[in-house]
């Protein structure tokens, strides 16, 4: 095996280096940029749990021939001057996360950003890193409630890029942070901020991507988490049981996956009488294909013409600053030790700053 270089220099000071992925999406909303795309994410036997040979031939055969095309024409419906939102808000939120952290920790710490599947590349972002000086590095998925399909798959290109390098940093890991308070502030106040500006809807629709229901039973938590998540924020938005709803979407081919379906509960619910529902994705950091097209416009759609009469879709965090405050809170916690002594804490931070305020 010929392993990768990087820059290395004996008695080179600590450098801390943090990397946030996401999910991916293609470079351009089109069927060509589209079928790479999609043949990575859905070769991915930690998205996919069949027997290789026969998903092997159901992809080649009956997907990668024409689900690109079909595809292509939902990102269009989302894409902005500056390309994918979700690459935009990724890096948006890359930039604010190092202004973040190395004001709280009087640091210069080195905040970089990747996609699980298309570019920039986990291994591409580590490259980066490393040769910027990084020896001590932090991990954080993009993805609060843990999934192997997400989470543990994003450690997979990690660990598969860690195997081609001679030289590696010291790492650390975030599996996920779906009860995390400062988490869920954010989303409460985007909530709150959302029903002032509009007004409260009869329903709050708590939306996770699904999973088949098989990957709960053999024991992936991710439903458990994302139930956790949609507890603790009605308890704080005072909301009972008939307030809020928790559903999955996008689900994909003919088995059974994780219910109810948002877009069954929607249409459920509108011919019930219900006029008004606001969604939230709280699994989702940043907005995207699932977010911006698939419950924006397509559950919109469905909601409407079964009777209802109101739809809010709330937007995903993104660069807001309580979520950015949220992530850099995650990383610090995962830093200690990292930081030097001589730094203040992100505890001290905030007194030097009321002080100052204070005078």
């Amino acid at each position: 095996m010929k392993f990768r270089t990087q820059a290395f220099q004996h008695g080179q000071a600590r450098r801390i280096g943090v990397l946030i992925s996401n999910l991916g999406s293609p470079t351009q909303p089109t069927a060509k940029a589209l079928r790479p795309y999609l043949k990575q994410f859905l070769s991915d036997p930690r998205v996919i749990e069949v027997p290789r040979l026969l998903w092997f031939l159901i992809l080649n055969l009956f997907i990668l021939p024409f689900r690109p095309k079909k595809s292509a024409q939902a990102y269009r419906e989302v894409w902005t001057e500056q390309g994918s939102p979700l690459a935009l808000h990724t890096a948006n939120q890359a930039a604010a996360l190092q202004q973040r952290l190395s004001a709280r920790s009087q640091q210069d710490i080195v905040v970089d950003w990747a996609m699980r599947y298309g570019e920039p590349s986990i291994g591409s972002a580590c490259q980066r890193l490393l040769d910027s000086g990084v020896d001590h590095l932090l991990v954080l998925p993009l993805y609060p409630q843990y999934s192997a399909s997400t989470t543990a798959s994003s450690f997979d290109a990690l660990s598969e890029d860690f195997r081609q390098r001679r030289w590696l940093p010291q790492l650390r890991f975030i599996s996920g942070y779906h009860q995390q308070q400062a988490y869920i502030d954010a989303l409460v106040q985007s909530i709150e901020q959302h029903w002032q500006q509009h007004g409260r809807q009869q329903k709050l629709i708590f939306s996770y991507h699904g999973l088949p229901l098989r990957y709960l039973h053999a024991g992936d938590p991710y439903h458990c988490f994302c139930l956790q998540t949609s507890r603790a924020v009605a308890e704080r938005l005072a909301l009972g049981e008939d307030e809020y709803l928790s559903c999955f979407q996008s689900r994909f081919g003919r088995e059974t996956w994780l219910q109810p379906y948002t877009d069954f509960e929607l249409k459920r619910l509108a011919k019930e009488g219900c006029e008004s529902v606001s969604v939230i994705c709280p699994g989702f950091a940043a907005d995207c294909l699932e977010t911006l097209e698939e419950i924006k416009v397509e559950n919109r759609d469905y909601f409407l013409e079964a009777g209802g009469k109101e739809f809010h879709y709330i937007a995903a965090l993104n660069s807001d600053d309580k979520h950015i405050d949220a992530l850099a809170e995650l990383c610090l916690d995962n830093l200690q030790g990292w930081i030097s002594h001589d730094s203040t804490s992100s505890e001290r931070y905030d007194q030097h700053l009321h002080n100052k305020i204070a005078k």
